[in-house]
């Protein structure tokens, strides 16, 4: 195998995909991702972990800052920035973990996609240019968390 062809291997390894179906309109569940009355409501954070800091408004070209600390006490700090928000279906975002200096490590892409499905809600979310499969498991479990609280979120909605 070339060197192309196993780059693109690894690439597929560590991609990313979680679907759900959401039971809450696509405009409902879209409002959860991006207008902070709904986003202070439920956590982007897996169970264990709470955000303390989330700055950032859900604007294309716009950073956000989020800062989570685990049972243990360990704080994580990650950055991205917003590169497409098209309501109701798909919101485009970086995502870099900080190191202690504050300086952002591997950039990935998260993109989040809703599909009405009647009157319920399809959600792909798609994370690419992780650095390994261990980090991409390390993210599904994250991922899967935080989609946990949103659907409790929206079943009390």
């Amino acid at each position: 195998m070339t060197r192309a062809k196993d780059a693109n291997a690894d690439a597929a390894r560590c991609e990313l995909v979680i679907k759900r179906v959401l039971h809450a309109p696509r405009e409902l569940v879209f409002a959860a991702w991006t207008q902070p009355e709904h986003m202070q409501r439920w956590s982007a954070a897996p169970s264990g972990v709470i955000i303390t800091e989330k700055r950032g408004t859900v604007r294309v070209g716009q950073l956000f800052h989020v800062t989570m600390r685990t049972a243990e006490g360990k704080e994580l700090r990650l950055r991205g920035k917003y590169l497409e928000v098209s309501p109701p279906v798909r919101l485009v975002f970086t995502h870099a973990w900080l190191n202690g200096a504050g300086e952002p490590n591997h950039q990935t892409l998260v993109t989040i996609e809703l599909a009405d499905t009647d009157g319920q809600t399809e959600l792909t979310l798609r994370q690419t240019g992780l650095a390994s499969a261990e980090s991409r498991d390390g993210h599904r479990r994250g991922w899967n968390g935080a989609l946990d609280n949103l659907e409790a979120y929206l079943a009390s909605c």
